[in-house]
């Protein structure tokens, strides 16, 4: 699923009244703060995020200026007649020619004002669209129309609740929300909503452990995280591209070393990681690089890499069928190294057995670049 933003609306009343808002939007991990041009430079000072403001100019430097505000887009003008007489339009045009990220605001009054939002879309960047009875909005019809456009649909909410229902909309759903709640559970329930419908499940099934090979010494990678992970959670990691082994985290203590729930010790530097619908090295993974962690159900989260650490180890071989295929990966022999049972137990590697049952992700397809593709390819 793509990803789907969340915008603070804090454009009404004073500095002093937004600024609590837009602070918690900054340490949920909001996307963008909506204000008035006078304040763009505020909300800088409190963090480095996406920063959009309403007017007409781009004198504020603002990343996105959003045009509708005491315009025809929220009615305090008329609307006009035909649209290439639209003052709120041709605004977002000049805008637009001169190379600045537009969006354009409007409040669903009735079906003009809809019809209106829809020839908005056709030119900005980004719409924005809200109103005074949330559920009569015509969501459903804007995104029908605008499926096509390169605009992304924002819309106006008051809760996390509606911002799902926007969020599933006509399956695909809003780009993103505009948040209007001064409520710090609200904001921080929105984007975790955000967050957690950006990924899809993960389809996970049992595979027959048919071997367990102790190998000489080899060079592996340690994906230290800034996230921590639960028992059962890590990471996709293989040897083929086309299969590969759910390898949890060292969230357990064990008797030679205390647990260490941000790491997963995933494997030998040859080893794909499932990122997304990608895949990569784990020796190409740097810090700050984005990583899937994926639980023994399958749900997905993204997490980020902190560091990573290559050594020389003892390293292990581990193969098993699923379906008609066999797969294999390459581990650190180690007592903290664990596959994930098909109950959702973690086995340590140092005692897997032939016949054991781990959790792994089949994939359909080859891959190019980390990129799926129709391709017939054999991996031993």
């Amino acid at each position: 699923m793509k990803k789907k933003s969340v915008w603070i609306k804090a454009d009404e009343g004073g500095w002093e009244e937004q600024k609590d808002r837009i602070t918690t939007g900054l340490e949920s991990g909001a996307d963008c703060v909506l204000v008035n041009p006078g304040d763009v430079e505020k909300v800088r000072e409190l963090g480095n995020i996406t920063v959009a403001a309403f007017a007409r100019d781009n004198k504020s430097r603002a990343d996105i200026v959003v045009v509708g505000k005491r315009g025809e887009g929220d009615g305090t003008k008329p609307l006009p007649q035909e649209i290439p007489g639209s003052f709120d339009i041709n605004a977002a045009t000049l805008l637009m020619d001169k190379g600045v990220t537009v969006g354009g605001y409007v409040v669903i009054k009735d079906k003009h004002y809809e019809h209106f939002a829809a020839e908005m879309g056709k030119i900005c960047d980004y719409l924005l669209v809200t109103g005074t009875d949330w559920k009569v909005i015509p969501l459903e019809n804007l995104i029908a129309d605008l499926q096509h456009q390169k605009v992304k649909i924002i819309f106006g909410v008051k809760s996390a609740e509606e911002a799902r229902l926007a969020f599933q909309t006509l399956e695909a759903g809003a780009d993103g929300v505009l948040l209007d709640s001064g409520n710090p559970q609200e904001i921080k329930d929105t984007i975790k909503a955000a967050r957690e419908l950006e990924s899809e499940s993960a389809e996970l099934e049992a595979a027959v452990v048919t071997r367990v090979e102790p190998l000489g010494m080899g060079d592996r990678v340690c994906v230290d995280t800034c996230n921590l992970m639960q028992r059962g959670e890590g990471m996709l990691i293989g040897s083929q591209a086309s299969g590969m082994f759910l390898v949890n985290s060292e969230s357990d203590d064990s008797p030679y070393v205390a647990a260490r729930p941000f790491r997963v010790n995933a494997g030998a530097v040859h080893s794909y990681i499932k990122i997304g619908e990608k895949t990569r090295y784990l020796s190409e993974l740097r810090a700050g690089d984005p990583v899937t962690i994926v639980d023994s159900k399958g749900k997905q989260r993204e997490g980020i890499v902190g560091r990573v650490k290559i050594e020389s180890r003892p390293l292990m071989l581990i193969e098993a069928k699923a379906r008609d295929r066999t797969l294999t990966a390459i581990l650190q022999n180690a007592e903290t190294i664990k596959l994930v049972g098909k109950d959702g137990t973690p086995i340590s590697v140092a005692k897997l057995e032939k016949g054991d049952e781990v959790l792994v992700r089949l994939e359909e397809g080859a891959r190019h670049f980390g990129k799926k593709i129709e391709e017939t390819i054999i991996e031993k």
